[in-house]
């Protein structure tokens, strides 16, 4: 995904730190409610796109740049991995970045830092969206279930186990088959 040249401060997920100006120290608060922006999760479990997203962040100068800390809560919404019913929870998940001064990614790379890494402010705003994203998967379970005794499916005919505690399969190991043939055999030789 290409990074646009600029981004737009009317996004729920831009914010904007001129009020801050460059002086270490200042901060101010942000909270509000946005839309989830799409692809929040994983294949099993994620936020459903716009969803409500509520951020609570203290956006904070420092000599470097913003820090931008907090917690983000989300209604998240997937599939348990064992039984496939619907598995519905909610997370509270802490934030922090440090988005750097315009030119000063540059001396970051120098410092050994990973370029990649390092976020930098465009001109006075900061996109938030990768580090809510980066928080908040990686936060979700990487197999949820409904309930942590979940029983799961019937491996031979898929019904619920739940439902069926008792659920059960008569097998004959394909080992053992011929001697059931075998068995009905003698069986008829006995009768006759």
């Amino acid at each position: 995904m290409e990074r646009p040249t600029h981004l737009d401060p009317r996004s729920p997920l831009v914010l904007d730190t001129h009020e801050l100006g460059r002086r270490p120290g200042s901060m101010r608060r942000v909270q509000r409610t946005v839309p989830a922006p799409e692809d929040l999760g994983t294949d099993v479990i994620g936020v459903p796109t716009g969803d409500d997203l509520e951020l609570d962040l203290r956006l904070e100068a420092v000599m470097e740049g913003v820090l931008v800390s907090g917690t983000v809560r989300a209604r998240v919404v997937g599939e348990c991995v064992r039984c496939l019913d619907e598995v519905v929870d909610h997370v509270d998940v802490p934030v922090q970045e440090l988005y750097v001064y315009p030119g000063r990614a540059e001396v970051a790379a120098e410092n050994g830092d990973d370029e990649e890494d390092v976020r930098e402010l465009d001109g006075d705003l900061a996109d938030v969206e990768p580090a809510l994203r980066d928080a908040l998967v990686t936060a979700l379970p990487f197999q949820p279930l409904c309930r942590d005794d979940c029983p799961g499916l019937c491996s031979e005919c898929g019904a619920r186990l739940a439902d069926e505690p008792g659920h059960a399969h008569d097998t004959i190991d394909p080992r053992w088959a011929a001697l059931g043939g075998l068995q009905s055999t003698l069986d008829e030789k006995r009768e006759s």
